[in-house]
């Protein structure tokens, strides 16, 4: 995804808030979330395939993972531990090996 792409999503984004009408507002944002949380599963396990294969083919270091999509560390590492929850409920887990 383009630099300008990502701003078109922001600006669509931004437009929703900027709608005057609360109720109106409050409905756009409710079907937004709605339809983003079921595109989040899939993004998320899209990007796991990505991890998982610059790990197995080309042998990349987490850090080196997370530099390369431009993610934390620490989504790295939770994809390699099989986590999937909210941050709060995170496991205590060893560093980076």
């Amino acid at each position: 995804m383009s630099d300008e792409e990502v701003r078109r999503v922001a600006d669509a984004l931004d437009a929703v808030e900027q709608i005057a009408d609360l109720e109106q507002r409050v409905k756009a944002k409710s079907r937004v979330m709605a339809a983003q949380a079921e595109r989040n599963k899939l993004w998320s396990r899209e990007r796991d395939a990505v991890i998982r294969q610059l790990r197995d083919e080309e042998g990349l270091s987490y850090r080196q993972i997370a530099a390369r999509l431009d993610i934390t560390l620490s989504t790295v590492q939770a994809v390699f531990r099989g986590y999937k929850g909210s941050g709060t409920t995170r496991p205590k887990g060893d560093a980076e090996e």
